[in-house]
């Protein structure tokens, strides 16, 4: 039978572990709550309204820019506060609280898609003062747990569309339907392909070998000569109009070329000036009514005259029109020309000088 002391102190060692226990309990309840201020640090109030709990429970961690900074105190419902009724109220600790200004923004984000929801306080862009105790926070856009589910699931049925053609490309592919399955499947196309391929690489090889002019323009030297000396004459050529030399030369360095050529466009500026003025035979004929007038008449007169001529009118119109008068006057020529001839040929027959004497 254990004596009197060996009791207490198997007591006192259990009253010990309960203490040690204890205080373990305490320390990890301090660690849990410490990023809201500890179990007995002051805290503050933050309200919110969204339209949407989003699945969001009383407890859920609430962030700051992602660094956690406190807890939900409880959600519900206020009708009167309609499009958004769900009030989240917040606690944040006081040494997170200078972080947060009037014009933070608060929202309700998932912790991944099935992840629970938490509260989000952004203050990136926020440069107000720090807000009163229990006061109200914007909210910001955010996607809920129901619009990134509905999202993935158009992603899903979008994904199943294109595989379901993919489905029916790869089934078009192992029929002789279309260009491409009677490539795949066509004995005949398969034929002409390697076919093709085996002409192609024929070719090819014959212009390694240097056959062909295809092979010669590859292989032949002679060609690099030929554009090596081509270059060579037209980079003569250049340097000889750069130094002036030549005709092609003095038009790019000659002066004199140049004031003849100011010269003459100042001349016929001149010209068209008086022209433009009414000067001289030219400026006469653009400018003066009369002479046009003339000129006008004369050319009527002509068209007259060759109207007649072509209608056979007159001495000219015979000549043109008529026939036998054309005739008439060739065999005359053609007469007076043997006249000349035999006169030629025995002058005596022809002038006979008689002298009378009185």
């Amino acid at each position: 039978m254990p004596s009197r002391k060996e009791i207490q102190w198997s007591q006192l060692k259990v009253g010990l572990l309960v203490l040690a226990a204890v205080a373990v309990l305490i320390g990890l309840i301090f660690l849990m709550n410490g990023a809201g201020g500890g179990l007995f640090g002051h805290k503050r109030v933050l309200r919110a309204y969204f339209a949407n709990a989003a699945g969001l429970k009383d407890g859920a961690v609430v962030s700051l820019d992602g660094v956690t900074i406190g807890n939900v105190l409880k959600t519900r419902v206020v009708p009167e506060r309609n499009p958004y009724p769900v009030e989240v109220t917040v606690q944040v600790g006081d040494e997170s609280w200078p972080f947060i200004h009037t014009d933070s923004t608060a929202r309700i984000a998932p912790a991944g898609v099935l992840g629970d929801s938490f509260v989000d306080i952004d203050s990136r862009h926020a440069t107000g003062p720090q807000p009163a105790n229990d006061a109200e926070l914007a909210i910001s856009g955010s996607p809920t747990i129901e619009q990134v589910l509905g999202s993935s699931q158009l992603t899903i049925e979008e994904i199943n569309q294109l595989m379901r053609k993919i489905e029916t490309l790869i089934d078009t592919l192992n029929s002789t339907r279309g260009t491409f399955g009677e490539i795949l499947n066509d004995p005949a196309m398969k034929k002409n392909i390697v076919s093709i391929a085996s002409n192609l690489q024929t070719l090819t090889q014959a212009i390694a070998d240097g056959k062909g002019s295809l092979g010669k323009l590859v292989n032949d030297d002679s060609l690099y000569t030929k554009l090596d000396s081509t270059v060579d004459q037209l980079n003569s050529i250049v340097s000889g109009m750069n130094a002036g030399q030549g005709t092609a030369g003095k038009l790019l360095k000659d002066e004199t070329l140049y004031n003849n050529f100011n010269t003459a466009a100042s001349n016929l500026n001149q010209l068209l000036a008086s022209i433009n003025s009414g000067q001289g035979s030219m400026g006469k004929l653009v400018k003066d009514p009369a002479m046009a007038q003339k000129l006008d008449d004369a050319i009527t007169n002509l068209d007259g005259i060759l109207k007649s001529v072509n209608s056979g009118q007159g001495t000219m119109g015979q000549l043109v029109q008529n026939r036998a008068l054309y005739d008439h006057l060739d065999q005359t020529a053609d007469q007076a020309q043997q006249l000349i001839k035999g006169i030629r040929e025995d002058p005596k027959k022809y002038l006979i000088i008689r002298l009378k004497m009185f």
